[in-house]
């Protein structure tokens, strides 16, 4: 019963076009999520979505991956992050849209309202500025200090994303994105042995992220030791 009304709201939604982004999706029918969401919010508690996520059946749970991450609460990001290693690969692709989502909203509104601008922002010195400003104003923030980290790594500055990689993990120890991306970085300083651990601890979280389980396998390579990635 629980599932009825959320699926067919949710069947109402236009469909993703082919080769159609989730983002340019969502905000081509921004109009018709923001009727699915009032009518969810009307009938669902968030409890009840984190159930079907985790029982529901494969439009169930498409649906509640699909709603956690446009109403979800902080609550939500270990039940999404179970769902990464669903078995359905479009239910995980859902899930880890769903935690970016529900990461750039996790802070006060203003704050998360700066950070969006922000990262549109074209000027690189301008967007560094402006997170700088937002992690002394909200210093736990975790997606401020991951969007800096990613600043910092297109800079070459692989030390500093680092350094800001280890804080977003402290803050949201889920974050997926962070781990990987520290891992690129000690890869790019030719640490070969730390972005290993990196890299695995990135597979622990998600374990499908493109290309996570062959880099493993050749870093395990170079480096003479057995495979852990499964």
């Amino acid at each position: 019963m629980a599932r009825a009304l959320l699926v067919q709201w949710y069947r109402q939604i236009p469909r993703p076009r082919t080769r159609e982004s989730f983002h340019s999706w969502f905000k081509n029918h921004k109009k018709a999520i923001e009727q699915f969401q009032s009518l969810v919010t009307s009938r669902y508690q968030e409890c009840t979505l984190q159930r079907l996520l985790a029982n529901g059946d494969l439009v169930g749970r498409d649906a509640a991956a699909f709603c956690l991450g446009i109403l979800g609460t902080w609550e939500s990001n270990p039940h999404l992050a179970s769902a990464l290693k669903d078995a359905d690969p479009a239910i995980r692709e859902m899930a880890a849209e769903a935690m970016w989502s529900l990461w750039f909203r996790s802070h006060e509104p203003r704050n998360c309202q700066e950070l969006r601008r922000i990262v549109r922002l074209r000027d690189r010195r301008k967007v560094l500025e402006g997170l700088n400003t937002l992690i002394v104003e909200a210093p736990d923030f975790a997606e401020a200090w991951n969007q800096r980290a990613i600043v910092h790594f297109k800079a070459k500055r692989f030390e500093d994303a680092i350094r800001d990689c280890e804080r977003t993990l402290q803050l949201n120890p889920w974050h997926f994105g962070a781990q990987a991306g520290m891992a690129q970085a000690y890869m790019h300083m030719r640490k070969h042995n730390a972005a290993l651990k990196a890299f695995r601890a990135a597979y622990r979280i998600n374990p499908h992220m493109d290309g996570i389980v062959s880099t493993i396998r050749l870093l395990e390579k170079a480096l003479d030791e057995g495979s852990s990635a499964e």
